[in-house]
C-alpha cells in the first residue's frame, strides 16, 4: 500500500441508509478499503435532511460501525454527497482578459474564471454548490478541453453551474459537524456515482448514469468528455415501496422485503401462478399477494422514471445515436430483476448496470461491489481527484492511522520471534512454553487496547463537561 497517499472517507447520506468508507490508493492507482460501516437512516425524506437529530444518531453509527471495522482509523474530514428536489442547474458563459499577454495561460487564470462563477446571480434562496468547466476559448479557438501553457488574450468557458437550496444545505452541515466531522467538499450524488462506475472510454463515448437511490433519481449526462446536464428525478425506490405498501395493503417493511425478494420490473417476466404468503396481522388470516400484480405496480412506476429520463435527453438534444454507451444504472434501486430490459425498451437506448468494482482493488469486501456503494466509492475518487491536481489541499489531520496499537503488536510479534529453539527439534516444555508466551503477548495487547479506548472515553467526557 501506498502510505504517502492520503486516506480519504466518503460519506454518504441517503433516504434510506448512510454508509462511510475510508480508503487509500495503492501504487497500481487502485483503491485499498480501509474501513467500512453502515447505519439504516430515519432522518432523511427525498435526499433531504429533515431530522437533524436522527440524522446525527445514523452518522454515528455508521462511523462507530467503520471504526469497528478498523480501530486504527481517526477520521475527521469527508466527503459529502449531496442530491435532493432542490437540487437545480444552469449553463453560463465566462470570460476574462488577461493583463500579461506574452506569458502562458496558467492554472492560476483558469482559477481565477471558475472563481468568477460563483457570483452568477441565482435565487436568493439558493447556493451554488459546484461549477464545473465544459468547454474553453482562446481568443478565436473554440472547443479547448486544456487551455493552461497556450498563448492568447481573452480566455473564457462554459460552465455547468450546480445550485441547492440554502437551508437544505444548512441541514447537511449541521448534521456533520454535530457528528464529530468537517466537510471537506459536497459532491452531487450523480457525479461521484459516475467517478465509480465510468471508465474514459464511457465519458467519450457518450453515457447517462441513471443513479435509482430511495429518495430520488440522479441524473448525468457525459458527451465527448463533457458533463452535458444534470437532474434530480423526484421518485426512487422508497416510493416504489410505498406504492406496493398501498396498492397491496401491506405493511412497509413486508412491501421493502417483497420488492426486493420477488419483485419484477416487467410484468410480462413475472408467472402468473406464483403467489407470495404475508402473515396476518393478530390472528388475522395469512394474505396471498400475485407476484403478477406485485411486477405491475413496480413496472408502473419505474416506467415513470425512465419516463422523466427520456425527457431531460430530449431537452438537451441527446438520443440513442448520440448515446454510444448507452445508459448505466445505477443505486439500489437499479438490482431489480429486468430494469435493463425496461430501460431500453423505454428509451431505446442500450442499458447496463454500473459496478464501483472498476477502481477496487482485489481483497475488498464483497458487498461494496454492489451498485448502491457507488456514491460513497465515487465520493473517494473525487477527494483523489482533487487531491492530484491540488484543487483542495487535504490537511495534515484529514485522516489517520493511529499507530499506536500496530506498534505494540508488531513489538510483541518481534520479541516472540527472536525466541530461538535451543534444539533443532524442540521439547514439549518449550512448545507450551512458547503458547504460554503467545498467550499472554496477545492478551496484553487487548488489554492495551481496552485501556486506551476507557481513557479516551473518559477523556470525551471530561471534554464534554467543560
Amino acid at each position: 500500500m501506498n502510505q504517502e497517499a492520503p486516506i480519504i472517507v466518503g460519506l454518504d447520506i441517503g433516504t434510506t441508509k448512510i454508509a462511510a468508507i475510508a480508503g487509500r490508493k495503492n501504487e497500481y492507482g487502485k483503491l485499498e478499503i480501509l474501513g467500512f460501516g453502515k447505519a439504516p437512516s430515519f432522518g432523511v425524506q427525498h435526499g433531504m435532511v429533515l431530522n437533524i437529530d436522527q440524522t446525527i444518531k445514523a452518522i454515528r453509527q455508521a462511523l462507530e460501525n467503520c471504526y469497528a471495522s478498523n480501530p486504527n482509523l481517526e477520521i475527521n474530514e469527508v466527503y459529502v454527497g449531496i442530491a435532493g428536489h432542490h437540487i437545480k442547474s444552469l449553463q453560463t458563459r465566462g470570460d476574462i482578459v488577461r493583463s500579461d499577454t506574452d506569458a502562458e495561460i496558467s492554472q492560476k487564470d483558469i482559477d481565477q474564471l471558475i472563481n468568477d462563477q460563483y457570483k452568477t446571480v441565482i435565487p436568493a434562496s439558493d447556493q451554488i454548490i459546484d461549477v464545473i468547466p465544459q468547454q474553453y476559448i482562446v481568443d478565436s479557438l473554440q472547443n479547448i478541453t486544456y487551455p493552461i501553457g497556450m498563448s492568447g488574450v481573452k480566455v473564457g468557458a462554459n460552465f455547468h453551474i450546480i445550485t441547492g437550496d440554502k437551508n437544505a444545505i444548512r441541514n447537511i452541515n449541521r448534521s456533520v459537524e454535530k457528528s464529530g466531522l468537517k466537510i471537506h467538499d459536497l459532491v452531487l450524488q450523480p457525479l461521484a456515482s459516475a467517478a465509480a462506475v465510468m471508465c474514459d472510454m464511457d465519458f467519450e463515448a457518450g453515457v447517462a448514469i441513471v443513479d435509482i437511490g430511495g429518495g430520488t433519481t440522479d441524473l448525468a449526462v457525459f458527451y465527448e468528455g463533457i458533463l452535458k446536464h444534470t437532474a434530480v428525478i423526484p421518485y426512487g425506490g422508497e416510493n416504489i415501496t410505498n406504492d406496493i405498501k398501498n396498492g397491496l395493503g401491506v405493511l412497509k417493511t413486508q412491501a421493502e422485503q417483497m420488492k426486493v425478494q420477488f419483485g419484477y420490473a416487467l410484468a410480462d417476466e413475472a408467472k402468473n401462478n406464483a403467489y407470495i404468503t404475508i402473515p396476518g396481522l393478530r390472528g388475522q388470516s395469512p394474505k396471498e399477494i400475485s407476484v403478477k400484480n406485485l411486477a405491475h405496480i413496480i413496472q408502473a412506476r419505474m416506467s415513470e422514471i425512465m419516463d422523466f429520463v427520456v425527457y431531460h435527453l430530449k431537452q438537451i438534444g441527446m438520443d440513442n445515436k448520440m448515446l454510444n454507451g448507452g445508459i448505466i444504472l445505477t443505486g439500489g434501486g437499479s438490482q431489480l430483476k429486468h430494469l435493463i430490459q425496461l430501460t431500453e425498451y423505454t428509451t431505446g437506448v442500450s442499458a447496463r448496470i454500473g459496478y464501483p468494482n472498476e477502481h477496487l482493488a482485489s481483497g475488498h469486501i464483497d458487498e461494496l461491489t454492489k451498485p448502491m456503494y457507488a456514491t460513497c466509492v465515487g465520493l473517494i475518487l473525487k477527494g483523489y481527484n482533487d487531491y492530484e491536481n491540488d484543487r483542495r489541499a487535504l490537511e495534515e489531520n484529514y485522516v489517520k492511522i493511529n499507530t499506536s496499537y500496530l506498534a505494540k503488536e508488531q513489538a510483541a510479534k518481534a520479541a516472540l520471534d527472536d525466541d530461538s529453539w535451543e534444539d533443532d527439534e524442540p521439547t514439549v516444555e518449550q512448545i507450551q512454553e512458547r503458547k504460554v508466551k503467545e498467550r499472554n503477548a496477545s492478551l496484553k495487547t487487548f488489554l492495551d487496547r481496552m485501556k486506551t479506548k476507557i481513557i479516551d472515553m473518559f477523556t470525551e467526557e471530561e471534554d464534554a463537561k467543560l
